[in-house]
């Protein structure tokens, strides 16, 4: 029978309970997880085809079998496809750093992430850096945090401003381009690039994300089939609303997901 076993396969199990497995590979293991579930019942048989896991909690585990301890409780399937999959990220701020870190630790096995800023005090409130990255092009400062979770994403980070023109170059070879810059006005720039220069690629773009208004107004909208659009369409952070990381939180969540489904394949 055909198992894997903390990500390796092995092909000559006898049908056994997973504890004999775990007695077998992970003696004394403190969490057990089969096909993504947390195991509670060890007499049960396993299958073909099954995914076991086992841990202990406050032990490192080999370099080997890291990537997919990290990915566990997710289905392997999603996994699987997530991780063949390139997603580009246009703006590293208060969106585009909660997207890519959201993307990340789903397993996209590479972003490509744009921006010309660097990290600055403001940005703390609601965008995904600490005080060691002031000063640091918040490209290279996300990568940093990301590798201090998933160090088996490709991250590719280019210091330079989004355009029209250069859109199309910046994210070439991305299945999914998520919007995440500040300025309206930039924001139809480039998504009018993506669509004219990448004409297989989606948008997961954002709109009205500013003050402390209803979470629930954040919505998420096919303007067609290349294009969605997340936010509530009419808050505006020029109008004194401000930014607030639990608002712009949820939008950034919002379109990550979006993105997670569209690459699992489901129709939205």
């Amino acid at each position: 029978m055909n198992v894997y076993i903390n990500g390796v396969q092995h092909t000559d199990v006898d049908s056994p309970t997973i504890a004999h497995l775990q007695q077998q590979y992970c003696p004394g293991a403190d969490v057990t997880i089969v096909n993504c579930l947390i195991a509670t019942d060890l007499t049960s048989s396993v299958s073909e085809g099954d995914h076991l896991h086992f841990l202990k909690k406050g032990v490192l585990p080999e370099h080997g079998e890291l990537e997919s301890l990290i990915f566990s409780r997710q289905p392997y399937a999603i996994t699987r496809r997530l991780k063949a999959a390139c997603v580009g990220i246009a703006g590293a701020g208060g969106l585009g750093s909660v997207v890519a870190e959201n993307l990340a630790r789903s397993g996209v096995g590479k972003l490509v992430v744009a921006d010309f800023d660097i990290v600055e005090p403001s940005n703390l409130n609601r965008q995904r850096y600490n005080l060691a990255h002031l000063g640091m092009p918040k490209v290279q400062a996300l990568v940093d945090t990301i590798r201090g979770y998933n160090p088996y994403v490709s991250v590719v980070a280019l210091q330079e401003r989004i355009t029209f023109k250069n859109s199309g170059t910046l994210f070439q070879g991305c299945d999914i381009v998520a919007e995440c810059l500040d300025n309206a006005a930039d924001k139809a720039l480039i998504v009018s690039g993506i669509l004219k220069h990448m004409p297989l690629t989606k948008i997961v773009a954002a709109s009205g994300i500013a003050g402390i208004g209803d979470g629930a107004a954040i919505v998420v909208r096919k303007i067609f089939n290349r294009l969605y659009l997340v936010g509530d369409s009419v808050s505006d952070a020029d109008d004194g609303a401000g930014l607030f990381a639990s608002r712009v939180g949820i939008a950034a969540s919002q379109q990550s997901h979006v993105i997670i489904r569209l690459l699992a394949g489901e129709d939205i």
